[in-house]
């Protein structure tokens, strides 16, 4: 990997209490376009100044929409770094998984406010490189477990840090991704193959195992794995399957059909990530040219479709996580036994029964109103992000005694480090030993 430095102070600022946020986006897809809209929804904290996308289409999407001037759309992300670019106090990247490593570098490097998708990068020596820029920047620092950030988690972890469940011994986790969701991101998609992106576990679940860690409160010490492509794969394809769902005779018997799910969601995701205009000519298009329009037995997909990891924390707490790309498409669902009592969550409610009494109490429902992306993550973590932004370019202290960023660097990088040790453990059949380090 090559990095470009970024001189000293180049587009640092300190600027007035409650100006807005000025924001540049690398990446323009889809999580691009999600802190976006949370910019343009809070005009008073944010803008964005400047956009980078080697994609027309993308990079002016975003472009439109705050009015940027063409200097300020920016085909290729090294651009940010000339002086002539639009000053910025904070970069977003959101490029595809093995695009984070460089940007990260660069920008951590020279001191810039980061807010980076997961996985922070594909390999452990980039995760480690990474850590090692934004530490010796010292710049505001988040990664996009947004897991962390949702009202659902913090009622959960009030729950525990009460003590109700007195100490933990285990916690079970379960990601369905669902059938179609899988079908387009992983098998036709842009995370179908590890050596393009990352593995499954890194690719979808850093979020889960990062999330369990964040809840027991304790470090990883050991870990094992299963998991396999069991489905998604040429002698699994049934009698008369075509190369293409368009022209295949069994299309209407099939649950995969490509023809089917992006019709059905046409304007919508995922058909969005399929065709840049959202109309059946497009979209026919598409699936006759495109990956997306590929009978998922005959992609060139190599992630698993299924794993199970099971976890030693450092007090001796066990615990299990599934992710499955064969279920529906619903909630992450989680239990967690403890000596007192045990918790049993859905994303929209979390019940707690107390062992001594027997009694069973929903202490939290999800708010309707509050729902959004990743059940109200996204912008829980843009809240997160923006604030400490905000009071680090007015040279302020931090409004709360502990920064609002609960995924930083440390944290990070730990449940990075588990993700790996994981994978490992899947591919060779053994238990790996975690050594973090200090717990985060």
């Amino acid at each position: 990997m090559t990095t470009t430095p970024v001189p000293d102070g180049q587009h640092a600022s300190t600027r007035p209490a409650h100006s807005p946020v000025r924001f540049a986006i690398v990446g323009a897809g889809g999580r691009g376009s999600v802190y976006a809209r949370w910019v343009a929804e809070h005009p008073d904290r944010a803008t964005v100044v400047a956009v980078a996308d080697p994609r027309p289409f993308a990079r002016n999407r975003i472009g439109d929409q705050f009015d940027l001037p063409e200097q300020a759309r920016l085909d290729d992300w090294h651009a940010l770094l000339d002086p002539d670019t639009p000053a910025f106090d904070a970069v977003a990247i959101c490029t595809q998984d093995r695009d984070h490593h460089d940007p990260a570098v660069a920008f951590g490097r020279a001191g810039c406010n980061v807010l980076l998708e997961k996985p922070i990068a594909p390999t452990e020596p980039e995760v480690r490189e990474v850590v090692d820029a934004v530490r010796e920047g010292g710049g505001q620092f988040a990664v996009c477990h947004v897991l962390r950030y949702t009202p659902y988690t913090r009622a959960m972890k009030a729950v525990l840090d009460s003590g109700r469940l007195g100490r933990i011994v285990d916690i079970a986790h379960l990601e369905p991704v669902g059938y179609w969701h899988f079908a387009h991101s992983y098998v036709r998609g842009n995370w179908r193959r590890a050596q393009d992106s990352s593995s499954l576990l890194m690719a979808k679940s850093s979020h889960d195992v990062d999330w369990m860690r964040y809840l027991v409160g304790q470090p990883y010490t050991r870990v094992s794995s299963f998991g396999s492509l069991s489905h998604f794969r040429p002698e699994a394809a049934p009698d008369g399957a075509g190369e293409r769902c368009v022209s295949c005779p069994i299309e209407a018997e099939c649950q995969f059909s490509a023809v089917r799910i992006y019709r059905e969601r046409l304007g919508n995701w995922p058909t969005t990530a399929v065709c840049d205009e959202q109309t059946e000519e497009a979209l026919a298009a598409a699936l006759r040219e495109g990956p997306y329009g590929r009978c998922v037995y005959r992609c060139d997909n190599d992630v698993v479709d299924h794993q199970v990891v099971s976890v030693e924390f450092a007090d001796g707490a066990t615990g299990t996580f599934t992710v499955t790309g064969l279920s529906p498409r619903g909630h992450r669902t989680t239990s967690i036994f403890g000596t007192n009592g045990s918790l049993e969550g859905d994303t929209e409610s979390i019940t707690v029964t107390d062992y001594l009494t027997d009694h069973t109490e929903v202490v939290y429902t999800a708010d309707e109103d509050a729902a959004g992306g990743h059940a109200g993550g996204d912008t829980a973590l843009m809240d997160a992000f923006v604030d400490a932004v905000a009071a680090a370019v007015a040279g302020a202290a931090p409004a709360v005694p502990e920064s609002p960023i609960v995924s930083g660097a440390d944290a990070s990088l730990e449940s990075h480090l588990a993700v790996f040790a994981a994978e490992r453990a899947r591919v060779h059949g053994g238990v790996e030993t975690i050594d973090t380090g200090t717990p985060t």
